[in-house]
């Protein structure tokens, strides 16, 4: 017979790219969340709790990591206050191979684990790791094709002389 089991103290990250839509009673980042707390909670017989505070990122790029919600999410994990951090797809965490590998990095270095609500996958593995790193890869180039068609839209508009935005 087994005692209980160790509690697994699980930080929901969400974020989306754009704020609109961010006043709805309903948003994008409280779907993410939802989809995250229904997860741990199917994992509660393992010990998962999800926790309150919310690492949410309203109108932020996945490009980089100049987010102020994830920023606290690393202070937490580095204070040990986060065992495992959970998002609903990769890409909400980051769309850069490199900014990714340095988060990976902090997390593995205090324990946490990460979960991606849907995407079956785990780090633990190699198999995991090369599916999670094809993920990010497709993630990194989506965001490079997209900045592609903006500039080449940009440039066009410009040679027929039409305006362009800014100052």
């Amino acid at each position: 017979m087994t005692g209980p089991k160790p509690t697994v103290r699980c930080a929901v990250y969400t974020r989306k790219s754009t704020d609109e839509g961010l006043d709805q009673a309903f948003n994008s980042l409280d779907a993410q969340r939802l989809a995250a707390e229904n997860y741990i909670a199917s994992q509660a017989g393992e010990g998962w709790v999800c926790l309150p505070e919310r690492y949410d990122d309203g109108g932020y790029t996945g490009g980089n990591t100049d987010r102020p919600a994830l920023q606290r999410l690393l202070v937490d994990v580095r204070a040990g206050r986060v065992d495992c951090v959970l998002v609903y797809k990769v890409d909400r965490l980051s769309r850069s191979l490199l900014d990714f590998a340095r988060v990976m990095g902090v997390f593995e270095e205090h324990g946490t684990s990460f979960v991606s609500v849907t995407q079956s996958f785990n780090s633990a593995n190699s198999m995991g790791r090369l599916t999670l790193n094809i993920l990010l890869s497709f993630a990194q180039f989506e965001r490079e094709v997209i900045s592609e068609r903006t500039r080449d839209k940009i440039h066009m508009a410009r040679q027929q002389g039409r305006w362009s935005g800014g100052c």
